[in-house]
């Protein structure tokens, strides 16, 4: 055409022209018949033109004249696929005069064609927006009644240009979406097209899975946000936030326009909210028998589409908070979502009322994606985060949230006055608060005018940490009772098909049958949280690197990290919401039971903080919250984290060197009371995990000694009250597995009997099964917990009995003891009276053997030299006698250990405990590391922690598979040491008085 041979006439530019337009409209002017169907005679045009006198040919300015015509003669085309085609068209023809040599006919081709373009995408917007403007294609009769429900013919076209291919939709032609959405001019057309295509991408997301098709309505979602015009008509949707009375969490989740992007999700949800495909059914179904490989890969797969979830609805949320124009409505929108969901921090939820546990993990993901400008290794910027935000902010309600240390009535009169600083009674600042003066000027929490602006940091700060609250933390709790109910359902199966074993009936069969089922399904859910939690390291370590600006900037308003703290709590951290802390040891905690979680994560601010706040009920008030430090120390003890990095914590920390052990100390005393009505039995796993801590503490040579000054220091009576509360325990604890075992023992007599047993009701047998594994549980775990005191309570006796009677002793003499309080014959009554009491208990005669076991203060001669004092200061002759008993018990015991070592002589390394080195008497397998442990060692580590300590996986002591093979290559190891071991004379020989506990 342009470059038409020398034997032809060369055409005229409008000629040309005429020849495009025709081209790409497909009409004519004249009435010829034509064998293109699709070829339309524009006879209105062609009259006009006539009685206007001009040519029957097309030219640019009858451009929109042509446009309006054709779209109001009735044809088998739509006019919005008439007009992209005609984009379609006007585009190829484009290309085909690039090549052209004369210039001037090119650029005023160029021109017609750009403005066929401009107006092809111009006409499409007023079609749609609205549509009985011209002539609508026949519509079907079946599509009639629905046809309120059809999509925007825009969506597909945004499909095929988001995929970049597809088989089912024809690609948009080049340039066409960005010439409809991009002319702002037009925003008032275009804002109920995108309306309604929001609408649309919203519905085709509603109830969709973690499997299913989300990504194409979400990049689609990314790419409408991309224009000016997108963003705008976004949060200016009457679904942005959902108003009415009724308005919940819940209906925010399945109503907004984002609600159901967030709602996308692995984890399970109600049965009418649930999503589709079932996650659980369909990638861990039967669990128990797929292919290691096969749930690899599921692990997998979740984790990598959940991701593409987060880092799309990140994208999304940051193109609109970069947008001056829509980053409020976007913080109204997270606003709104958290408050209504507030109650989701409860212990239980209501799942009609409140968003899904999904949504809220997805936002969490997307908020520690917001916050990562702020999350630099040096948290230079946390300055921008002004505590006055808690009090003074209009968007988020945080008024009601528990404190640190403040309570409500606190708070108000504090921000009541004018100068809210704490001082000491004499208008001066103590030393100590000195270093608080600069974070207060910076901050000026209390004088924040309440209508001030806070930063963007500032706000997505607060925001990030409702949201983990809210989300993550939330799952975390809803993850631990799963495993519990799991755990439960497991008990009960097997109490159930031990009792049809006895006794077969049809009831049963069916209780056994239910439980199998719910089983399948709580073993479904739990994959799934592993899926998109647990394996996704890198969300977890966002939330770890989130949570250590949080305390990094919570010591910034006591002053830093210096220790002793200030003797006056600074307001503003004692009004901080408590869960800002609470989130972060539990974070912390479930991340030290994940493998290789806290790799390449910085602890030493999270040790600082422990170490400084631990022990600072003037600064956290809640005890259990100071106790949840120790669970995570305990969680990083080398032995139990399963590395060697976390040594440094305890072994090269300067904090930790010189304060870890008072804090402790300190700790274990403050927990006896904690206010709560069952603080009588918190306090006994509290202080086992403080008790763990310490012991390890002890084998550190700089730990010891700083015990050592404090036991010399005697500070405030601490130590002397730690004693106390130690053989306190002791005693309770034995005492209460003693009557326990009486209990037992009647259950036993129950049960053995087995015509009487069989004629009870089967719902009471169930009951009395229960019971008696009940029973059992409490036994164990107070027999544990009074055994490892037993030994430790044994050494500290024999450390006191050698200082009074060894020989040293006579160092102890003062001129006037009774001035200091100090009274050596009556302490040493009271000792001798513990030592016979813990004997008079000791049905398993473990006593003598824990006090010959220490070494460094245990002698035989001790006993015979304070008996000798005994009877000089006049005390009770049979208590004298107990004791004498006790003390050649224990020369017994230590002299057949001694037998008994030197006749085993070397042990072979198969026979040692890997943990403890010491020789098995009971050697188990573990099922995932296939490690070979001592069964006593392995149930104290699960006492505390339910992971096998060689790779961190799931770990309960029915777990555990003996190894029979070796146990009795030990037995025979043992018994030839027996056959060379020199027969004794004495032994310890079962005594029974009218002092013994139980005959």
């Amino acid at each position: 055409m342009a470059t038409s041979s020398n034997s032809k006439p060369q055409r005229s530019p409008e000629e040309l022209e005429d020849i495009i337009l025709r081209k790409i409209f497909l009409v004519t002017l004249t009435d010829d018949s034509n064998p293109d169907p699709r070829i339309v005679y524009l006879q209105l045009t062609a009259a006009e033109l006539l009685s206007e006198g001009k040519d029957l040919r097309l030219s640019s300015d009858l451009i929109e004249r042509l446009l309006v015509d054709r779209l109001s003669t009735t044809t088998t085309e739509s006019p919005f696929d008439y007009l992209v085609n005609c984009y379609r068209r006007a585009h190829d023809e484009l290309k085909k005069i690039a090549s052209m040599k004369d210039k001037t006919i090119r650029s005023r081709l160029e021109l017609s064609i750009k403005q066929v373009k401009k107006l092809s995408a111009s006409y499409s917007r007023i079609h749609l927006s609205n549509p009985d403007i011209f002539f609508a294609a026949p519509t079907p009769p079946a599509a009639v009644s629905s046809q309120q429900h059809q999509h925007s013919p825009l969506l597909p076209l945004i499909f095929a240009a988001v995929d970049g291919f597809t088989n089912t939709s024809t690609p948009p032609p080049p340039g066409f979406l960005d010439d409809f959405f991009k002319d702002c001019s037009d925003y008032d057309t275009l804002d109920p097209i995108l309306k309604g295509l929001y609408e649309d991408l919203r519905g085709t997301v509603l109830k969709v899975s973690a499997l299913g098709n989300f990504q194409q309505p979400l990049r689609a979602l990314l790419f409408l946000v991309s224009f000016p015009a997108g963003a705008k008509s976004l949060v200016n949707h009457r679904w942005w936030i959902p108003k009415g009375m009724y308005l919940n969490g819940r209906a925010i989740e399945m109503t907004s326009i984002l609600g159901p992007f967030f709602h996308v999700s692995a984890l399970p949800d109600r049965t009418i909210f649930k999503s589709q495909p079932d996650v659980g059914q369909q990638c861990f179904s039967e669990a128990t028998t797929r292919r290691p490989a096969d749930l690899l890969s599921a692990f997998s797969t979740i984790k990598n589409v959940m991701n593409s979830l987060y880092d799309g609805l990140g994208e999304v949320l940051l193109i609109l908070l970069k947008n001056m124009d829509t980053r409020e409505s976007v913080l109204e929108y997270l606003a709104e979502v958290i408050n209504k969901n507030s109650s989701r921090a409860h212990l239980q939820v209501d799942p009609i009322s409140c968003a899904s546990s999904g949504m809220f993990v997805n936002l969490t993901a997307v908020m520690l994606r917001l916050c990562e400008p702020f999350l630099d290794a040096n948290l230079s910027k946390k300055d921008k985060i002004d505590p006055s935000y808690v009090f003074h902010s209009k968007r988020l309600e945080l008024s009601g949230l528990t404190a640190l240390h403040a309570s409500s009535e606190e708070v108000s009169e504090w921000l009541n006055k004018d100068n809210p600083g704490k001082t000491n009674g004499s208008g001066q600042h103590t030393d100590g608060e000195n270093r608080l003066l600069q974070s207060k000027e910076a901050s000026s929490s209390g004088t924040k005018p309440e209508n001030a602006k806070y930063s963007f940091i500032c706000e997505c700060f607060f925001m990030t940490a409702r949201v983990l609250n809210l989300g993550l933390l939330k799952a975390f709790s809803d993850f631990k009772h799963l495993v519990q109910d799991i755990s439960r359902c497991e008990d009960t199966l097997a109490t159930l098909k031990n009792m049809q074993g006895q006794a077969p009936a049809p009831q049963l069969q069916l209780d056994i049958a239910r439980l199998e089922k719910e089983l399948e399904l709580y073993s479904q859910e739990k994959l799934c949280y592993e899926a998109q939690i647990l394996r996704d390291g890198t969300l977890l370590q966002r939330a770890l690197t989130f949570n250590r600006l949080m305390l990094v900037w919570l010591v910034g308003l006591v002053g830093g990290f210096k220790m002793p703290l200030p003797a006056t709590c600074p307001m503003e951290f004692a009004c901080m919401p408590e869960h800002f802390v609470e989130d972060a040891m539990e974070l912390l905690i479930f991340a030290s039971r994940i493998p290789k979680a806290l790799d390449g994560v910085p602890l030493d601010d999270f040790m600082n903080f422990i170490i400084m706040f631990m022990a600072s009920p003037q600064y956290i008030r809640n005890p259990y919250l100071r106790a949840k430090m120790v669970e995570v120390l305990n969680c990083w003890m080398p032995r139990r984290s399963g590395s060697s990095d976390t040594s440094t914590l305890f072994e090269g920390h300067q904090l930790s060197l010189e304060y870890l052990v008072k804090n402790l100390l300190k700790l274990y005393v403050d927990i006896e009371f904690t206010g709560s009505h069952t603080q009588f039995y918190d306090k006994f796993n509290i202080r086992h995990n403080i008790a763990e801590l310490l012991e390890y503490l002890w084998q550190v040579p700089s730990h010891r000694n700083a015990w050592r000054r404090i036991a010399k220091e005697e500070e405030k009576g601490i130590y002397l009250n730690f004693l106390n509360f130690l053989i306190n325990d002791s005693i309770y604890l034995l005492d209460e597995s003693l009557n326990k075992i009486l209990e037992l023992k009647e259950l036993e007599a129950e049960m053995s009997n087995t015509a009487e047993w069989e004629r009870r009701p089967a719902q009471e047998r169930q009951e009395r099964t229960r019971l008696f594994h009940s029973q059992e549980n409490i036994i164990r775990i107070d027999m544990k917990l009074a055994n490892e005191d037993v030994e430790r309570v044994a050494s500290m006796l024999n450390y006191f009995l050698f200082q009074l009677v060894g020989p040293q002793r006579k160092s102890l003499t003062l001129k006037d003891p009774e001035k200091y309080e100090f009274r050596p014959k009556q302490l040493l009554k009271q000792i001798v009276c513990i030592y016979v009491h813990l004997a008079r208990g000791d049905t398993e005669k473990i006593f003598p053997s824990a006090i010959s076991k220490d070494g460094r203060s245990y002698s035989d001669q001790l006993f015979t030299a304070a008996a000798d004092v005994l009877r000089r200061i006049g005390e009770d002759g049979r208590i004298i006698q107990e004791f004498i008993s006790l003390g050649t018990k224990a020369k017994i015991a230590a002299a057949e250990a001694m037998d008994a070592e030197a006749a085993l002589g070397d042990i072979p390394d198969e026979f040692l405990d890997p943990i403890q080195y010491t020789l098995m008497t009971d050697p188990v397998i573990l099922p995932s590391s296939k490690m070979i442990i001592d069964r006593p060692v392995i149930q104290r580590h699960l006492l505390s922690d339910s992971s096998d300590p060689f790779n961190r996986s799931h770990l309960t002591a029915d777990m555990l598979i003996p190894d029979e093979d070796l146990k009795a290559r030990i037995d025979e190891f043992l018994r030839s040491g027996e056959l060379r071991r020199p027969k004794s004379k004495d032994s310890i020989q079962n005594t029974k008085d009218d002092n013994m506990l139980i005959d």
